[in-house]
């Protein structure tokens, strides 16, 4: 199974690690598909409340790892 390349904000020579199960929402604890980088530091968020949170961070965010595509990925073939 393969994924499309995640929205971000980051330089192209910066990778990001993929979320993985053991990344969860720093609001509610569900699977995390956004980390957020500021620069005190990284949130990670559930497709929920990344979109709630994006606005209220604005300005502050350095780079938007975004892979919420993951949720809407196509199974059929």
């Amino acid at each position: 199974m393969s994924y499309a390349t995640p929205e971000t904000t980051e330089a192209p020579l910066q990778t990001a690690a993929t979320l993985g199960f053991t990344d969860l929402c720093d609001s509610c604890g569900a699977q995390a598909y956004v980390r957020v980088t500021l620069e005190s530091g990284e949130l990670l968020f559930c497709g929920h409340h990344a979109s709630k949170h994006r606005e209220t961070l604005g300005s502050s965010i350095i780079a938007w790892h975004d892979e919420t595509d993951r949720l809407r990925s196509d199974h059929s073939s």
